[in-house]
């Protein structure tokens, strides 16, 4: 393996090849990428467990959480309880340039942090909407859903941001205050999905089975507690590379996710950093809303049980 260039003391190997098949883009895109737009990504990535998606030529991409033991020994970890996988998961901290070059020596496309930091794991930074098309090409569906989840937060005494989340959908954040329980928070996002839902029961939909969405949006409320959400201005593993970029509220109407890739993103940034500018202050959740959230089952548990009475049911038709 060739070094063909060397950064911040990291060796930067086979830079021309094709990154993935339909990517348009080489390895050295992705790097020169992320090392452009560094000093806006790592404030998203710094102090949070981090899962990255890679690349390798001839395989499927993966996800990688625990740090490779070949990793060098600057790349700072922290190790976290993984409760699906029943292990210890050594994560890496993207703390620096360097770091982030790494892994993107690593091809490592797309990067996830969690909603938490290591210093304060009980508390999450952000409350998450994550709104999921139906089939097909619907961003505009999206973004009509997307309007209601800002009427709903609105009406409820709050403001998010929103950017794209790099594939079809959108992600609306709402930054928090400190010292709010997971579990709180968790009540308050189911909350926020049903009053956004409630606005128009035509278009978005808090149903967790796919088959009940009977083609609206989904506004998933899921992301909380341990959950990872791709960062700002991270890439996905996409046809064109897209990446996941702030968009005003005001400007949803007139862009589509193809307008944010690697190779016209750090044109449209500029000397700016949108996803800190248009992040609106930390905020308190309003009891009522908590207290509501409260009362709706956990999405994912409320599934797994309609899924074992559905095939009892059937079992028995």
């Amino acid at each position: 393996m060739s070094t063909d260039e060397v950064r911040d003391d990291v060796a930067l190997t086979n830079l021309d090849q094709p990154l993935f098949d339909d990517a348009g883009a080489t390895k050295r895109d992705l790097v020169d990428y992320l090392d452009a737009v560094r000093d806006r990504m790592i404030p998203a990535l710094r102090g949070r467990p981090l899962s990255v998606v890679r690349v390798r030529q001839g395989q499927a991409p993966f996800m990688q959480k625990n740090v490779p033991a070949y990793a060098p020994s600057w790349i700072a970890t922290v190790t976290l309880w993984a409760e699906t996988s029943r292990r210890e998961v050594s994560y890496a901290l993207c703390d620096d340039r360097r770091t982030l070059l790494w892994f993107a020596n690593q091809r490592a496309v797309e990067y996830h942090p969690t909603l938490m930091r290591t210093d304060n794991r009980e508390h999450p930074t952000h409350l998450v909407l994550d709104l999921d098309p139906p089939a097909g090409d619907a961003f505009p569906s999206v973004v009509g859903a997307a309007h209601l989840v800002r009427q709903a937060l609105a009406d409820s005494g709050l403001a998010g941001a929103v950017k794209t989340s790099g594939a079809k959908g959108l992600h609306v954040f709402v930054p928090l205050i400190d010292g709010l329980a997971t579990p709180d928070v968790a009540a308050a996002t189911r909350a926020l999905a049903a009053r956004a839902e409630r606005l128009d029961p035509a278009l978005a939909t808090t149903a967790f089975i796919r088959e009940d969405r009977e083609g609206k949006v989904f506004l998933d409320s899921t992301r909380a507690g341990g959950a990872t959400v791709v960062a700002a201005y991270s890439p996905r593993v996409r046809p064109g590379l897209p990446v996941s970029f702030p968009v005003a509220w005001d400007d949803l109407d007139r862009v589509t996710p193809g307008d944010f890739t690697v190779r016209t993103a750090v044109g449209l940034l500029g000397d700016g950093d949108p996803w800190a500018e248009l992040m609106p202050a930390a905020q308190a959740l309003p009891d009522d809303l908590v207290a509501e959230g409260h009362t709706i089952p956990i999405a994912r548990v409320a599934a797994m049980h309609e899924g074992k009475r559905r095939a009892r049911a059937a079992r028995k038709g």
